[in-house]
Protein backbone atom coordinates (compact mmCIF):
# COMPACT_ATOMS: atom_id res chain seq x y z
CA UNK A 1 0.00 0.00 0.00
CA UNK A 2 1.38 3.45 -0.86
CA UNK A 3 2.08 5.66 2.12
CA UNK A 4 -0.31 8.59 2.41
CA UNK A 5 0.97 12.15 2.65
CA UNK A 6 -0.06 14.84 5.13
CA UNK A 7 -2.67 17.42 4.21
CA UNK A 8 -0.45 20.27 5.44
CA UNK A 9 3.12 21.27 4.51
CA UNK A 10 4.43 19.21 7.38
CA UNK A 11 7.23 16.68 7.09
CA UNK A 12 8.28 13.56 8.96
CA UNK A 13 11.72 13.97 10.54
CA UNK A 14 14.30 11.19 10.56
CA UNK A 15 17.31 10.40 12.74
CA UNK A 16 19.67 7.49 13.26
CA UNK A 17 20.44 7.36 16.99
CA UNK A 18 17.97 9.25 19.17
CA UNK A 19 14.89 11.44 18.96
CA UNK A 20 12.62 13.56 21.16
CA UNK A 21 9.21 15.02 20.22
CA UNK A 22 7.42 17.65 22.29
CA UNK A 23 5.31 20.79 22.06
CA UNK A 24 8.36 23.07 22.47
CA UNK A 25 11.62 23.07 20.52
CA UNK A 26 13.48 24.13 23.68
CA UNK A 27 12.29 20.98 25.44
CA UNK A 28 13.01 18.68 22.50
CA UNK A 29 16.50 20.12 22.14
CA UNK A 30 17.17 19.72 25.86
CA UNK A 31 16.20 16.07 25.62
CA UNK A 32 18.41 15.40 22.61
CA UNK A 33 21.35 17.13 24.31
CA UNK A 34 21.07 14.54 27.09
CA UNK A 35 21.00 11.74 24.52
CA UNK A 36 24.09 13.10 22.79
CA UNK A 37 25.89 13.21 26.15
CA UNK A 38 25.19 9.52 26.76
CA UNK A 39 21.97 9.83 28.74
CA UNK A 40 19.10 7.41 28.36
CA UNK A 41 15.68 8.05 26.88
CA UNK A 42 14.46 8.41 30.47
CA UNK A 43 16.99 11.18 31.08
CA UNK A 44 15.87 12.87 27.88
CA UNK A 45 12.23 12.58 28.84
CA UNK A 46 12.76 14.05 32.31
CA UNK A 47 14.92 16.86 30.90
CA UNK A 48 12.27 17.74 28.30
CA UNK A 49 9.47 17.47 30.85
CA UNK A 50 11.30 19.79 33.25
CA UNK A 51 11.83 22.35 30.50
CA UNK A 52 8.13 22.21 29.69
CA UNK A 53 7.37 22.82 33.37
CA UNK A 54 9.25 26.10 32.90
CA UNK A 55 8.19 27.20 29.42
CA UNK A 56 4.74 25.66 29.13
CA UNK A 57 3.16 26.05 32.55
CA UNK A 58 -0.17 26.91 30.92
CA UNK A 59 -0.33 23.19 30.03
CA UNK A 60 1.78 21.36 32.59
CA UNK A 61 4.16 21.93 35.45
CA UNK A 62 5.45 20.99 38.87
CA UNK A 63 1.99 21.56 40.28
CA UNK A 64 0.47 18.83 38.11
CA UNK A 65 0.60 15.07 37.51
CA UNK A 66 2.65 12.73 35.32
CA UNK A 67 2.36 9.26 33.78
CA UNK A 68 4.93 7.34 31.73
CA UNK A 69 5.49 4.09 29.87
CA UNK A 70 9.04 2.82 29.29
CA UNK A 71 9.90 0.22 26.67
CA UNK A 72 13.17 -1.01 28.16
CA UNK A 73 13.76 -4.66 27.19
CA UNK A 74 13.05 -6.44 23.90
CA UNK A 75 10.20 -8.87 24.34
CA UNK A 76 9.01 -7.60 27.72
CA UNK A 77 6.01 -5.48 28.61
CA UNK A 78 6.86 -1.82 29.18
CA UNK A 79 7.22 -0.42 32.67
CA UNK A 80 4.32 1.81 33.70
CA UNK A 81 4.61 4.76 36.08
CA UNK A 82 1.59 6.29 37.79
CA UNK A 83 2.58 9.64 39.29
CA UNK A 84 -0.94 10.97 39.69
CA UNK A 85 -1.54 12.54 43.07
CA UNK A 86 -3.90 11.49 45.83
CA UNK A 87 -6.48 13.56 47.66
CA UNK A 88 -5.31 14.88 51.01
CA UNK A 89 -6.27 13.50 54.40
CA UNK A 90 -8.80 16.30 54.83
CA UNK A 91 -10.89 15.32 51.80
CA UNK A 92 -14.52 15.45 52.97
CA UNK A 93 -17.25 14.69 50.42
CA UNK A 94 -19.97 15.12 53.04
CA UNK A 95 -18.95 18.75 53.54
CA UNK A 96 -19.24 19.41 49.81
CA UNK A 97 -22.59 17.68 49.56
CA UNK A 98 -23.81 19.73 52.54
CA UNK A 99 -23.00 22.84 50.49
CA UNK A 100 -25.21 21.54 47.69
CA UNK A 101 -22.36 20.43 45.45
CA UNK A 102 -22.97 17.66 42.93
CA UNK A 103 -19.63 18.01 41.09
CA UNK A 104 -16.11 19.03 42.02
CA UNK A 105 -15.49 22.68 41.23
CA UNK A 106 -13.38 23.32 38.12
CA UNK A 107 -11.57 26.37 39.50
CA UNK A 108 -10.80 28.38 42.63
CA UNK A 109 -11.24 25.49 45.08
CA UNK A 110 -8.23 23.81 46.70
CA UNK A 111 -10.29 20.65 47.20
CA UNK A 112 -9.97 20.02 43.46
CA UNK A 113 -6.17 19.76 43.89
CA UNK A 114 -4.82 16.28 44.66
CA UNK A 115 -1.19 16.37 45.79
CA UNK A 116 0.79 17.05 42.58
CA UNK A 117 2.73 13.98 41.43
CA UNK A 118 4.95 15.44 38.69
CA UNK A 119 8.15 15.81 40.72
CA UNK A 120 7.78 12.36 42.27
CA UNK A 121 7.35 11.07 38.72
CA UNK A 122 10.60 12.69 37.58
CA UNK A 123 12.52 11.30 40.53
CA UNK A 124 11.12 7.76 40.17
CA UNK A 125 11.70 7.65 36.40
CA UNK A 126 15.26 8.92 36.79
CA UNK A 127 16.08 6.59 39.68
CA UNK A 128 15.03 3.49 37.74
CA UNK A 129 16.10 4.26 34.18
CA UNK A 130 18.35 7.33 34.27
CA UNK A 131 22.05 7.28 33.37
CA UNK A 132 23.07 10.93 33.72
CA UNK A 133 23.28 12.78 37.07
CA UNK A 134 19.98 14.42 38.01
CA UNK A 135 21.70 17.80 38.13
CA UNK A 136 22.66 17.46 34.46
CA UNK A 137 19.13 16.35 33.57
CA UNK A 138 17.48 19.36 35.20
CA UNK A 139 20.18 21.89 34.21
CA UNK A 140 18.51 23.05 30.95
CA UNK A 141 15.28 23.78 32.82
CA UNK A 142 17.12 25.65 35.59
CA UNK A 143 18.93 27.76 32.98
CA UNK A 144 15.72 28.70 31.15
CA UNK A 145 13.91 29.50 34.39
CA UNK A 146 16.78 31.67 35.64
CA UNK A 147 17.85 33.46 32.46
CA UNK A 148 14.56 33.45 30.60
CA UNK A 149 12.75 31.86 27.66
CA UNK A 150 10.71 33.37 24.79
CA UNK A 151 6.99 33.04 25.47
CA UNK A 152 5.15 30.85 22.95
CA UNK A 153 2.03 32.02 21.06
CA UNK A 154 -0.19 29.65 23.07
CA UNK A 155 1.51 30.84 26.27
CA UNK A 156 0.80 34.46 25.40
CA UNK A 157 -2.85 33.64 24.75
CA UNK A 158 -3.06 31.82 28.09
CA UNK A 159 -1.42 34.70 29.96
CA UNK A 160 -4.46 36.88 29.24
CA UNK A 161 -6.35 34.72 31.74
CA UNK A 162 -4.04 35.65 34.64
CA UNK A 163 -5.23 39.20 35.26
CA UNK A 164 -5.71 39.48 39.03
CA UNK A 165 -4.52 35.93 39.80
CA UNK A 166 -2.36 36.02 42.92
CA UNK A 167 1.28 34.85 42.69
CA UNK A 168 1.26 34.64 38.87
CA UNK A 169 3.42 37.75 38.48
CA UNK A 170 6.06 35.95 36.38
CA UNK A 171 3.58 36.57 33.56
CA UNK A 172 1.68 39.68 32.57
CA UNK A 173 -1.77 39.52 30.95
CA UNK A 174 -0.44 41.64 28.09
CA UNK A 175 2.63 39.44 27.49
CA UNK A 176 3.41 38.96 23.80
CA UNK A 177 4.80 35.98 21.87
CA UNK A 178 8.58 36.06 21.97
CA UNK A 179 8.71 38.12 25.16
CA UNK A 180 11.45 36.93 27.53
CA UNK A 181 9.98 35.40 30.70
CA UNK A 182 11.98 34.44 33.79
CA UNK A 183 10.82 32.02 36.51
CA UNK A 184 13.22 32.54 39.47
CA UNK A 185 11.00 30.68 41.93
CA UNK A 186 10.75 27.66 39.62
CA UNK A 187 14.55 27.77 39.19
CA UNK A 188 14.98 27.60 42.97
CA UNK A 189 12.56 24.69 43.21
CA UNK A 190 14.38 22.76 40.48
CA UNK A 191 17.77 23.43 42.06
CA UNK A 192 16.39 22.23 45.39
CA UNK A 193 15.35 18.92 43.84
CA UNK A 194 18.84 18.49 42.38
CA UNK A 195 20.38 18.99 45.80
CA UNK A 196 17.82 17.41 48.12
CA UNK A 197 15.61 15.12 46.05
CA UNK A 198 11.84 14.93 46.38
CA UNK A 199 12.03 15.76 50.11
CA UNK A 200 13.38 19.22 49.32
CA UNK A 201 10.25 19.88 47.29
CA UNK A 202 7.38 18.11 49.03
CA UNK A 203 8.68 18.59 52.56
CA UNK A 204 10.19 22.02 51.87
CA UNK A 205 8.71 25.34 50.78
CA UNK A 206 6.34 23.85 48.21
CA UNK A 207 4.88 21.42 50.72
CA UNK A 208 4.49 24.14 53.35
CA UNK A 209 2.77 26.41 50.84
CA UNK A 210 0.39 23.63 49.85
CA UNK A 211 -0.50 22.85 53.47
CA UNK A 212 -1.17 26.54 54.13
CA UNK A 213 -3.33 26.92 51.03
CA UNK A 214 -5.17 23.73 51.92
CA UNK A 215 -6.41 24.91 55.33
CA UNK A 216 -6.66 21.32 56.57
CA UNK A 217 -6.87 19.53 53.21
CA UNK A 218 -3.30 18.17 53.48
CA UNK A 219 -0.98 17.05 56.25
CA UNK A 220 2.80 16.75 56.46
CA UNK A 221 2.38 12.96 56.31
CA UNK A 222 0.46 13.33 53.03
CA UNK A 223 3.37 15.22 51.52
CA UNK A 224 5.96 12.78 52.84
CA UNK A 225 4.31 9.92 50.93
CA UNK A 226 5.51 9.51 47.34
CA UNK A 227 2.82 10.05 44.73
CA UNK A 228 4.62 7.81 42.21
CA UNK A 229 4.09 4.07 41.83
CA UNK A 230 5.33 1.52 39.30
CA UNK A 231 2.21 -0.34 38.22
CA UNK A 232 1.24 -3.16 35.85
CA UNK A 233 0.62 -1.89 32.29
CA UNK A 234 -2.40 -2.78 30.19
CA UNK A 235 -1.97 -4.33 26.76
CA UNK A 236 -4.17 -5.41 23.86
CA UNK A 237 -3.55 -6.62 20.32
CA UNK A 238 -4.78 -4.66 17.31
CA UNK A 239 -3.65 -4.47 13.67
CA UNK A 240 -1.00 -7.17 14.26
CA UNK A 241 0.71 -5.17 17.00
CA UNK A 242 0.58 -5.04 20.79
CA UNK A 243 -0.57 -1.67 22.11
CA UNK A 244 0.28 -0.80 25.71
CA UNK A 245 -0.96 1.90 28.03
CA UNK A 246 -1.21 2.72 31.73
CA UNK A 247 -3.96 1.18 33.89
CA UNK A 248 -6.80 2.80 35.85
CA UNK A 249 -7.10 5.35 37.33
CA UNK A 250 -6.12 6.39 33.77
CA UNK A 251 -8.65 6.30 30.92
CA UNK A 252 -5.94 4.64 28.80
CA UNK A 253 -8.02 1.47 28.61
CA UNK A 254 -10.26 3.38 26.16
CA UNK A 255 -7.37 3.59 23.66
CA UNK A 256 -6.97 -0.19 23.80
CA UNK A 257 -10.72 -0.85 23.73
CA UNK A 258 -11.26 1.48 20.77
CA UNK A 259 -8.32 -0.01 18.84
CA UNK A 260 -9.45 -3.59 19.53
CA UNK A 261 -12.98 -2.80 18.38
CA UNK A 262 -11.84 -0.89 15.28
CA UNK A 263 -9.31 -3.53 14.23
CA UNK A 264 -12.20 -5.94 13.73
CA UNK A 265 -14.16 -3.55 11.51
CA UNK A 266 -13.83 -3.24 7.74
CA UNK A 267 -12.10 0.14 7.59
CA UNK A 268 -11.89 1.62 4.09
CA UNK A 269 -8.35 1.99 2.67
CA UNK A 270 -8.94 5.70 1.99
CA UNK A 271 -8.90 7.73 5.24
CA UNK A 272 -10.68 10.58 3.42
CA UNK A 273 -13.75 8.37 3.05
CA UNK A 274 -16.38 9.49 5.61
CA UNK A 275 -16.88 5.81 6.43
CA UNK A 276 -13.36 5.82 7.94
CA UNK A 277 -14.35 8.59 10.35
CA UNK A 278 -17.74 7.00 11.05
CA UNK A 279 -16.38 3.58 12.01
CA UNK A 280 -13.56 4.92 14.19
CA UNK A 281 -15.89 7.38 15.92
CA UNK A 282 -18.38 4.60 16.58
CA UNK A 283 -15.59 2.40 17.99
CA UNK A 284 -14.52 5.18 20.34
CA UNK A 285 -18.11 5.83 21.44
CA UNK A 286 -18.86 2.18 22.11
CA UNK A 287 -15.61 1.92 24.08
CA UNK A 288 -16.09 5.05 26.15
CA UNK A 289 -19.70 6.01 26.74
CA UNK A 290 -19.87 4.40 30.20
CA UNK A 291 -16.50 5.66 31.44
CA UNK A 292 -17.98 7.80 34.27
CA UNK A 293 -19.64 4.73 35.77
CA UNK A 294 -16.69 2.32 35.60
CA UNK A 295 -13.42 4.30 35.90
CA UNK A 296 -11.80 4.69 39.30
CA UNK A 297 -8.48 3.96 40.99
CA UNK A 298 -9.82 0.53 41.97
CA UNK A 299 -11.16 -0.44 38.52
CA UNK A 300 -10.00 -3.70 36.96
CA UNK A 301 -8.33 -2.56 33.76
CA UNK A 302 -7.98 -6.07 32.32
CA UNK A 303 -11.71 -6.65 32.76
CA UNK A 304 -12.51 -3.36 31.02
CA UNK A 305 -10.68 -4.48 27.86
CA UNK A 306 -11.66 -8.15 27.96
CA UNK A 307 -12.85 -9.46 24.56
CA UNK A 308 -16.10 -10.79 26.02
CA UNK A 309 -16.90 -7.25 27.19
CA UNK A 310 -15.88 -5.55 23.94
CA UNK A 311 -17.10 -8.06 21.34
CA UNK A 312 -20.81 -7.15 21.71
CA UNK A 313 -19.88 -3.47 21.40
CA UNK A 314 -18.01 -4.18 18.17
CA UNK A 315 -20.95 -6.25 16.87
CA UNK A 316 -23.34 -3.35 17.50
CA UNK A 317 -21.48 -1.07 15.05
CA UNK A 318 -22.99 -0.69 11.59
CA UNK A 319 -21.32 0.93 8.56
CA UNK A 320 -24.63 2.56 7.67
CA UNK A 321 -25.91 4.17 10.85
CA UNK A 322 -24.98 5.07 14.42
CA UNK A 323 -25.43 2.33 17.01
CA UNK A 324 -27.57 2.97 20.09
CA UNK A 325 -25.67 3.22 23.34
CA UNK A 326 -25.92 0.11 25.44
CA UNK A 327 -26.82 -2.04 22.45
CA UNK A 328 -23.49 -3.80 22.78
CA UNK A 329 -23.45 -4.20 26.56
CA UNK A 330 -25.02 -6.55 29.10
CA UNK A 331 -25.57 -4.50 32.03
CA UNK A 332 -16.48 7.65 30.91
CA UNK A 333 -4.75 20.84 29.39
CA UNK A 334 -1.85 18.65 29.05
CA UNK A 335 1.37 18.02 27.19
CA UNK A 336 2.86 14.81 25.82
CA UNK A 337 6.43 13.99 24.84
CA UNK A 338 8.17 10.99 23.31
CA UNK A 339 11.83 9.97 23.53
CA UNK A 340 13.82 7.09 22.01
CA UNK A 341 17.55 6.48 22.50
CA UNK A 342 20.23 4.57 20.60
CA UNK A 343 19.53 1.39 22.60
CA UNK A 344 15.86 1.73 21.59
CA UNK A 345 14.59 2.46 25.05
CA UNK A 346 11.39 4.36 24.38
CA UNK A 347 9.65 6.66 26.84
CA UNK A 348 6.05 7.78 26.40
CA UNK A 349 5.45 10.53 28.97
CA UNK A 350 2.47 12.77 29.65
CA UNK A 351 2.20 15.57 32.17
CA UNK A 352 -0.73 17.87 32.96
CA UNK A 353 -2.39 20.66 34.91
CA UNK A 354 -5.80 19.42 33.65
CA UNK A 355 -7.52 22.77 32.89
CA UNK A 356 -4.97 25.20 31.44
CA UNK A 357 -3.25 26.93 34.36
CA UNK A 358 -5.10 24.46 36.59
CA UNK A 359 -7.37 25.40 39.47
CA UNK A 360 -6.35 29.07 39.43
CA UNK A 361 -4.31 28.93 42.65
CA UNK A 362 -0.55 29.48 42.70
CA UNK A 363 1.99 28.79 45.44
CA UNK A 364 3.51 32.01 46.81
CA UNK A 365 7.13 30.89 47.24
CA UNK A 366 7.85 29.40 43.82
CA UNK A 367 4.87 30.79 41.84
CA UNK A 368 3.79 27.35 40.64
CA UNK A 369 0.23 26.91 39.42
CA UNK A 370 -1.70 24.01 40.94
CA UNK A 371 -3.62 21.54 38.81
CA UNK A 372 -7.32 20.68 39.12
CA UNK A 373 -7.22 16.93 38.50
CA UNK A 374 -9.68 16.52 41.36
CA UNK A 375 -12.44 17.40 38.89
CA UNK A 376 -12.34 13.70 38.02
CA UNK A 377 -13.70 12.74 41.45
CA UNK A 378 -17.37 11.95 41.88
CA UNK A 379 -19.57 13.35 44.67
CA UNK A 380 -22.19 10.60 44.53
CA UNK A 381 -22.07 8.79 47.84
CA UNK A 382 -20.67 5.28 47.42
CA UNK A 383 -19.46 5.84 43.83
CA UNK A 384 -16.15 4.00 43.18
CA UNK A 385 -14.53 7.32 42.24
CA UNK A 386 -15.94 9.26 45.20
CA UNK A 387 -13.76 12.08 46.55
CA UNK A 388 -12.09 10.54 49.59
CA UNK A 389 -8.76 10.85 51.48
CA UNK A 390 -5.90 9.08 49.74
CA UNK A 391 -7.88 8.36 46.56
CA UNK A 392 -6.66 9.08 43.06
CA UNK A 393 -9.22 10.63 40.69
CA UNK A 394 -10.11 9.20 37.27
CA UNK A 395 -7.49 10.58 34.91
CA UNK A 396 -7.56 11.52 31.22
CA UNK A 397 -3.79 11.07 30.74
CA UNK A 398 -3.12 8.03 28.54
CA UNK A 399 0.36 7.55 27.01
CA UNK A 400 0.92 4.58 24.69
CA UNK A 401 3.68 2.29 23.45
CA UNK A 402 3.38 -0.02 20.44
CA UNK A 403 5.39 -3.24 20.09
CA UNK A 404 5.72 -5.57 17.11
CA UNK A 405 4.80 -9.23 17.38
CA UNK A 406 8.42 -10.08 18.29
CA UNK A 407 8.32 -7.64 21.23
CA UNK A 408 10.51 -4.98 19.60
CA UNK A 409 9.62 -1.30 19.86
CA UNK A 410 7.46 -0.02 16.98
CA UNK A 411 6.45 3.39 18.31
CA UNK A 412 5.83 5.70 21.24
CA UNK A 413 2.78 7.93 20.91
CA UNK A 414 0.49 10.13 22.95
CA UNK A 415 -1.43 13.38 22.98
CA UNK A 416 -3.00 16.05 25.10
CA UNK A 417 -6.72 16.68 24.72
CA UNK A 418 -8.70 15.89 27.87
CA UNK A 419 -11.41 13.31 27.27
CA UNK A 420 -10.48 13.19 23.57
CA UNK A 421 -7.04 11.66 24.15
CA UNK A 422 -8.06 8.04 23.41
CA UNK A 423 -10.05 9.26 20.40
CA UNK A 424 -7.05 11.10 18.96
CA UNK A 425 -4.76 8.12 19.63
CA UNK A 426 -7.23 5.77 17.95
CA UNK A 427 -7.06 7.87 14.80
CA UNK A 428 -3.26 8.12 14.86
CA UNK A 429 -2.90 4.37 15.47
CA UNK A 430 -5.38 3.48 12.72
CA UNK A 431 -3.50 5.60 10.19
CA UNK A 432 -0.09 4.35 11.33
CA UNK A 433 -0.73 0.65 11.96
CA UNK A 434 -3.66 -0.12 9.67
CA UNK A 435 -2.98 2.18 6.68
CA UNK A 436 0.82 2.44 6.96
CA UNK A 437 0.83 6.25 6.92
CA UNK A 438 4.07 8.01 7.73
CA UNK A 439 4.19 9.94 11.05
CA UNK A 440 3.54 13.35 9.50
CA UNK A 441 0.33 12.11 7.89
CA UNK A 442 -0.75 10.21 10.99
CA UNK A 443 -0.23 13.32 13.14
CA UNK A 444 -1.07 16.21 10.79
CA UNK A 445 -4.24 14.93 9.10
CA UNK A 446 -7.64 16.25 10.16
CA UNK A 447 -9.42 14.64 13.11
CA UNK A 448 -12.82 14.18 14.68
CA UNK A 449 -13.66 14.19 18.38
CA UNK A 450 -16.75 13.56 20.47
CA UNK A 451 -17.97 16.52 22.48
CA UNK A 452 -19.74 19.85 22.41
CA UNK A 453 -18.23 23.05 21.08
CA UNK A 454 -18.90 24.78 24.42
CA UNK A 455 -17.76 21.90 26.67
CA UNK A 456 -14.79 21.96 29.03
CA UNK A 457 -13.06 19.02 27.34
CA UNK A 458 -13.58 16.96 30.51
CA UNK A 459 -17.35 16.42 30.25
CA UNK A 460 -17.60 14.43 27.00
CA UNK A 461 -19.36 11.44 28.55
CA UNK A 462 -21.62 13.38 30.93
CA UNK A 463 -24.54 12.92 28.49
CA UNK A 464 -23.41 10.13 26.14
CA UNK A 465 -26.80 9.98 24.46
CA UNK A 466 -26.46 13.60 23.34
CA UNK A 467 -23.03 13.62 21.72
CA UNK A 468 -21.87 15.81 18.86
CA UNK A 469 -19.22 14.65 16.39
CA UNK A 470 -16.89 17.63 15.97
CA UNK A 471 -14.93 17.69 12.69
CA UNK A 472 -11.64 19.58 12.38
CA UNK A 473 -11.71 22.16 9.63
CA UNK A 474 -8.97 20.75 7.40
CA UNK A 475 -10.27 17.16 7.55
CA UNK A 476 -11.54 15.75 4.25
CA UNK A 477 -14.87 14.98 5.94
CA UNK A 478 -15.36 18.71 6.70
CA UNK A 479 -16.43 19.23 3.09
CA UNK A 480 -20.12 19.72 2.38
CA UNK A 481 -20.34 16.19 0.95
CA UNK A 482 -18.47 14.69 3.88
CA UNK A 483 -20.68 16.37 6.46
CA UNK A 484 -23.80 15.32 4.57
CA UNK A 485 -22.58 11.72 4.49
CA UNK A 486 -21.97 11.67 8.26
CA UNK A 487 -25.37 13.25 8.96
CA UNK A 488 -27.06 10.66 6.78
CA UNK A 489 -25.45 7.96 8.92
CA UNK A 490 -27.14 9.55 11.94
CA UNK A 491 -24.41 11.76 13.44
CA UNK A 492 -25.08 15.16 14.96
CA UNK A 493 -22.13 16.98 13.37
CA UNK A 494 -20.35 20.26 14.11
CA UNK A 495 -17.17 21.78 12.71
CA UNK A 496 -14.18 23.62 14.14
CA UNK A 497 -11.28 25.46 12.54
CA UNK A 498 -8.33 23.79 10.81
CA UNK A 499 -5.49 22.53 13.05
CA UNK A 500 -7.61 23.37 16.08
CA UNK A 501 -6.04 23.12 19.54
CA UNK A 502 -9.04 21.16 20.90
CA UNK A 503 -8.11 18.19 18.72
CA UNK A 504 -4.96 17.50 20.69
CA UNK A 505 -1.21 17.90 20.39
CA UNK A 506 -0.08 14.39 19.45
CA UNK A 507 3.51 13.27 18.91
CA UNK A 508 4.79 10.05 17.39
CA UNK A 509 8.19 8.37 17.05
CA UNK A 510 8.44 5.17 15.01
CA UNK A 511 11.39 2.74 14.87
CA UNK A 512 12.15 1.27 11.42
CA UNK A 513 15.26 -0.66 10.33
CA UNK A 514 17.74 1.34 12.38
CA UNK A 515 16.09 4.68 11.60
CA UNK A 516 13.78 6.77 13.75
CA UNK A 517 10.90 8.63 12.11
CA UNK A 518 8.97 11.21 14.08
CA UNK A 519 6.44 14.01 13.92
CA UNK A 520 5.41 16.65 16.46
CA UNK A 521 1.92 18.07 16.18
CA UNK A 522 1.63 21.29 14.11
CA UNK A 523 -1.37 22.27 16.26
CA UNK A 524 1.08 23.09 19.07
CA UNK A 525 2.61 25.84 16.84
CA UNK A 526 6.00 25.49 18.58
CA UNK A 527 6.11 21.67 18.49
CA UNK A 528 9.43 20.16 17.50
CA UNK A 529 11.15 16.91 16.61
CA UNK A 530 14.85 16.85 17.50
CA UNK A 531 17.14 13.95 16.66
CA UNK A 532 20.68 12.95 15.93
Amino acid sequence: MSRSRPQVPFATRYARSGMVCSVDHLASEAGVSLLRAGGSAADAAVAASAVLAVTTQHMCGMGGDLWALVHHTHGEAPAALNASGRAGSGADPDALRAQGRTRMRFSSDIRSVPIPGCVDGWVSLHERFGEAPLGDVLAPAVDLASDGFPLSPHGADAATLLDGVANSEDYLPQSQPGELITRPGVARALSGITEGGREAYYEGDFGRDLIELGCGEYTAADLARSQADWVTPLGADAWEHSIWTVPPNSQGYLTLAGAWIASGLNLPPDPDDPLFAHLLAEAAKQAGWDRPAVLSDTADGAALIAPDRLAPRRAAISPDTVAPLGAGTGTGDTMYLAAVDADRMGVSLIQSNAGGWGVGLWTPTHRISLHNRGIGFNLTEGHPAEYRPGRRPPHTLAPAVVQRADGSLRSVVGTMGGDAQPQVLLQVLARSLCLGSEPAASIGSGRWRWGAAAGTGFDTWAEPGNLELRIEGHAAWASANGLTDLRQRGHHVGTDGPHDNSFGHAHLIEVHDGVLAGAADPRALTGSVAGY
